[in-house]
């Protein structure tokens, strides 16, 4: 990849921070991430940023530039965002970055921090509550426990296509093995469309009964969720009627959730 020119000591020189809006609700956001959006002169806005953060926190004369990135949808590209973060920048704006979630977590974060270093460009980053935890605390159950999970594993159900993308990004079956015999609790972003491919998969090395968890619109008044099995995963997901966003959760820190629904006969369904 050719490099940009890095910019002159005599130019214009603003800067830029990449912010994490967190999963929805405006008031999981930091003050740090507050205090960057107030002092905003443009801001590269992601579709899943709640309004109320740029309606409460933004200068009214602050340039928004609503730049679109959700799962499904059609989507700016991101060499175009990143010539906009660029040149913004070389104006001398306080550019901001508003990226839903955490920058550094599936939010393509660490590419438009390369890409500005290459621009001669250095940047900070304010990190955002996740979805995959904001979606597990909204339903009363941890991450990790002591007696169910030792860890966590964050990873993608949306692998990257085009130029460079591997043929097989996620070894569903090798992950499903280790998070049974290492214990670990696997929240799957973007995974909705491929739930079924996902399900097949993770059954190769998790039991039918490993409870699940799925989260749409998490913090949000609008939030639903599923609980049920891995060998159910597609089929709750259909009957719900849910959809992206979502966080699917697998694990056995779920399993008082799981044993609720079963009891509640049909009550698997939530809001």
């Amino acid at each position: 990849m050719k490099k940009q020119t890095p910019i002159s000591p005599t130019a214009a020189a603003g800067r830029c921070t990449l912010v994490g809006a967190g999963p929805g609700d405006p008031e999981l956001l930091t003050l740090k991430a507050v205090k960057a959006i107030r002092a905003a002169t443009v801001l590269l806005v992601d579709d899943l940023v709640n309004e109320r953060i740029l309606s409460e926190h933004a200068r009214p004369d602050a340039r928004i530039v609503h730049v679109g990135k959700r799962g499904g949808c059609k989507s700016t590209p991101q060499a175009f965002i990143e010539r906009l973060m660029i040149t913004a920048v070389r104006e001398g704006e306080t550019v901001v970055r508003l990226k839903g979630g955490d920058p550094f977590i599936f939010g393509r974060g660490g590419e438009e921090v390369e890409h500005l270093r290459e621009a001669g460009i250095e940047c900070t980053v304010v990190n955002g509550v996740t979805a995959g935890l904001a979606a597990v605390t909204s339903l009363g159950v941890p991450l990790t426990h002591r007696d169910h999970a030792q860890g966590v594993v964050f990873v993608t159900g949306h692998a990257k296509t085009g130029a460079g993308a591997h043929e097989d990004a996620t070894d569903w079956r090798a992950l499903a093995a280790t998070a049974h015999s290492a214990r670990l609790t696997l929240v799957i972003y973007m995974g909705v469309a491929g739930a079924a491919h996902i399900e097949r998969e993770l059954l190769h090395g998790l039991p039918g009964d490993t409870p699940v968890a799925v989260v749409q619109h998490a913090s949000l008044p609008q939030q639903r969720h599923v609980v049920a099995t891995l060998g159910r995963l597609q089929a709750a997901i259909a009957e719900a009627g849910l959809a992206s966003p979502a966080v699917i959760v697998v694990g056995d820190v779920l399993q008082g959730l799981a044993a609720a629904s079963v009891d509640a006969g049909a009550g698997r369904f939530g809001t």
